[in-house]
């Protein structure tokens, strides 16, 4: 057996086995859980969204800074560390997927997690400042691993080693997280839209981003809190004043856009050109997963960054946290969703036509032992001239799919179609124009039919991109290049800092320097083209996801108590006028580290 073809196997078989465990972490079950914790502290907290829209952005501004707190960084760098993770491509690249598979509607669950998120988010780093170590006041650890056994260990001292078990699990689940969604899939979307855009081979682009990220991540949290407080805002403002140009442009469409969301959140989402349709429990989990994923609710992950802040009180941290569901979610995923929306990407036109679509024939067993259908070869035919103009020509490696209607029907999207995949490839035997090598695709019998349309396959981040390229063509390009480059790594140097704290907590600070190399070594081996289709993409990313929320759930709950009464203690002194309000301090100065 030929070299590839092993290898082809082994990815199809490794895809098949993390279908399997995501199906477990991300049953309608644990949504629902997720979401009522998120209800539950919403109502317990007296909604906390109000003061982390009011109290938080004053905090912020650093109007309650004390240079005699213990900590590392001040309230604007932490928010900073914590949104450069949260804030990257899973808002340009994952809100894509959630729409181009979950259709319309997924951008209503998104908002819905985004609100419930902020809750969530006040609640868990509380939580984190209460149980945080400070032993070493300009270099505190905290996170869930800490609240666990810390926590229990102050009911009942017998309980600790009880408590590092757990604490130890979850930086397991941590780190399965920083290598998948923290680290991989920034890095593959980087290579994906700059190969993409710029022809730089995937490979050169993962060590370009290896290198960039390894000389921040060596300084620690003060030089990332640095660095993230001047990435943060200078990126997400270039961001949204291209987002905001083409709803400008499109600005007939967003009424009849926000209808369709609310639509399709309660009703199918019917198939239409790109869009193969999809249910409404579909939109409700693409929606959920992907909102999960770019905010990190419930997670456990941004708790680590916010417990470096300098402060003496642990709530008004965790006030400063709930800012950021509403930051990464209501905003910037919001705008994004819009431009694709509006724009048209979603369910766009194909960009080829076959004069007859090619037959599709028996392909190679499926490793279930299944029936396997695939195209026969052919040519490719010219791209239209309207495509032509937004994309450029067809070149080798271009993704591109066929939608075939088949005799079952797909549970999950409500509908019998489904796409099948290929790339773009060299006419065989130096044969002039272009051929394309299709992925057979899994199906009791071969299909009734098959679209004569040729669609190119936008994945994750190239979708956004394509989305501004159909309003302005280039600017995708550009916009989403620098934004992807930005947002990637200020989202992988705040996540090697989760994983390193995790690192820690499990095998102490020896470990750090083998962990860094590692962990820059992912970053290359992710742009080395093992990940092709948005479904690889999701079963790498849902994995970390799904299993540090089924671990620092429960953990939020047991001390859920702890953190509410805190809380409410706070809000009290806040009313009351118990505590100092300085000036609000010039941006340049909060950025720096500056105190009075």
């Amino acid at each position: 057996m030929a070299a590839g073809s092993v290898m082809d196997e082994f990815i199809s078989t490794f895809n098949h086995v993390l279908t399997a465990i995501n199906d477990v972490l991300w049953h309608e079950s644990i949504l629902y859980a997720v979401l009522g914790v998120g209800v539950l502290f919403t109502l317990w907290s007296g909604f906390c969204q109000y003061h982390a829209l009011t109290h938080g952005v004053a905090v912020i501004r650093g109007r309650y800074d004390d240079s005699g707190d213990p900590g590392a960084i001040n309230h604007f760098q932490a928010l900073s560390a914590a949104l450069s993770a949260t804030v990257g491509l899973g808002n340009i690249g994952g809100v894509a997927v959630a729409i181009a598979l979950g259709g319309p509607g997924a951008m209503f669950w998104m908002w819905v997690i985004g609100v419930v998120g902020m809750a969530l988010k006040t609640t868990e780093v509380t939580q984190a400042m209460l149980f945080r170590d400070t032993s070493d006041p300009d270099e505190p650890h905290g996170g869930p691993m800490w609240v666990v056994e810390e926590g229990l260990a102050r009911r009942n001292p017998r309980l600790r080693g009880l408590g590092r078990a757990i604490g130890a699990l979850f930086c397991v689940t941590l780190l399965i997280a920083t290598i998948t969604g923290g680290n991989m899939f920034q890095a593959w979307n980087v290579a994906v839209v700059t190969e993409d855009g710029l022809g730089i081979p995937g490979p050169l682009v993962g060590a370009i981003q290896a290198v960039l990220v390894g000389l921040v991540i060596l300084g620690g949290i003060k030089r990332i809190g640095a660095v993230a407080g001047r990435v943060v805002p200078a990126m997400c403002a270039v961001y949204l004043i291209a987002a905001f140009y083409v709803l400008a442009v499109n600005y007939a469409e967003i009424p009849g856009v926000f209808r369709l969301i609310f639509a399709a959140a309660f009703n199918p989402a019917e198939a239409g050109g790109a869009f193969v349709g999809a249910t409404v429990g579909f939109a409700f989990l693409w929606g959920m997963k992907r909102a999960l994923f770019s905010s990190e609710a419930g997670q456990g992950s941004s708790p680590i960054a916010h417990a470096a802040a300098k402060t003496h009180e642990p709530v008004r941290e965790g006030v400063v946290a709930g800012l950021e569901p509403f930051i990464d979610t209501i905003v910037v995923s919001t705008l994004t969703s819009l431009v694709i929306l509006t724009s048209g990407a979603w369910n766009r036109d194909g960009e080829a036509h076959f004069a007859a679509p090619p037959a599709i024939v028996a392909a190679a067993t499926a490793p279930d032992g299944g029936a396997r259908w695939a195209p026969e070869p052919t040519e490719v035919p010219p791209k239209l001239p309207a495509a032509e103009a937004i994309s450029g020509p067809w070149k080798a490696g271009d993704g591109v799919f066929l939608i075939a209607r088949f005799t079952d029907v797909e549970k999950a999207t409500g509908t019998a179609l489904r796409r099948i995949t290929g790339t773009v490839t060299p006419a065989p035997d130096g044969a002039a124009g272009w051929a394309i090598q299709w992925t057979p695709v899994d199906g009791p019998a071969a299909p009734v039919a098959v679209s004569p349309d040729l669609y190119r396959d936008y994945v994750g981040a190239a979708l956004t991109s394509h989305a501004f390229d159909r309003v302005h063509p280039g600017l995708g390009k550009w916009l989403v290049i620098f934004a992807s480059w930005l947002f990637a790594i200020s989202t992988m140097i705040s996540w090697s800092y989760y994983g390193e704290q995790g690192v820690i907590y499990i095998a102490g600070a020896r470990w750090v320097i083998p962990y860094k190399i590692f962990y820059c070594a992912a970053i290359v081996v992710a742009c080395l083209g093992f990940i092709t289709t948005e479904t690889e993409l999701d079963n790498l990313t849902s994995l970390g996801t799904g299993v540090m929320l089924v671990v620092n759930i429960p953990i939020m709950l047991i001390f859920g108590g702890t953190a509410m009464k805190a809380y409410r203690s706070y809000i009290r002194r806040l009313r009351a006028g118990e505590f100092e309000r300085g000036r609000a301090r010039p941006l340049p100065e909060l950025v720096a580290g500056d105190r009075e």
